[in-house]
């Protein structure tokens, strides 16, 4: 079996396999050249989404700089999803973003770990584990999400929490490490900040308006 594939597999690998460094090397030259694009060059953002990352919906977004130990290549973003300054990637193993799903700057989404036995990180030794980032999730600035984590729909990650377990849906979940405060509910579709001021539904766009009146937590 070659590193690539215990790569792949999730088991323990060698990151310093002439395999694996001559691929990643070409996903960092094409980051690298993604990086250096105008705020006015979006069509040119996205044709690198389509072209690099494993699956790229319509509508998706990210500001830059944007930073990934495989230049996105094991990222799955569905559609409309929106990442703020200085996302953080960490996609030796596959990260998955459902649609809508919003970035705050700062935000690392790691996949990999390393053995805490030193003998084998002094060989750089590593294995991933997959991530999987629900629908219309926000994750506030600063947040990190390490490997193996599931985050549940609709839920919002609190800025500057470390998760480091699952977060079930439909929850306000802060922390280090972090965890579910409580539930996403009716009060939140009445205030937007705090409990003394309101959503004013009437004044915003007809858009919004009629979402509004869709079912919002299912």
């Amino acid at each position: 079996m070659t590193q690539k594939e215990r790569m792949a597999q999730g088991l323990i690998y060698d990151t310093c396999d002439a395999e694996i460094l001559a691929e990643q090397g070409i996903y960092q030259e094409k980051l690298w050249a993604f990086n250096q694009l105008k705020p006015s060059q979006g069509r040119e953002k996205e044709a690198y989404m389509k072209e690099v990352f494993a699956s790229c919906g319509e509508g998706c977004y990210i500001e830059l700089p944007f930073r990934a130990s495989w230049g996105g290549s094991h990222v799955h973003f569905g559609n409309g999803v929106y990442a703020n300054f200085n996302l953080t990637l960490i996609d030796d193993g596959h990260i998955y973003v459902g649609n809508r799903v919003l970035f705050g700057p700062n935000v690392t989404v790691a996949t990999a770990n390393h053995p805490f036995t030193p003998e084998l990180r002094r060989y750089e030794m590593q294995y991933n584990r997959d991530v999987y980032i629900g629908e219309n999730v926000w994750i506030g600035a600063g947040a990190m999400i390490l490997s193996g984590v599931h985050i549940g729909k609709n839920s919002v990650i609190g800025a500057g929490s470390v998760v480091t377990r699952d977060i079930p849906e439909n929850v306000l979940a802060v922390g280090t490490p972090c965890r579910a405060v409580r539930e996403i509910g009716e009060h939140d579709r009445e205030f937007y900040y705090h409990n003394n001021e309101r959503i004013d539904w009437e004044n915003l766009s007809p858009i919004c308006r009629e979402k509004s009146t869709q079912p919002k937590f299912q």
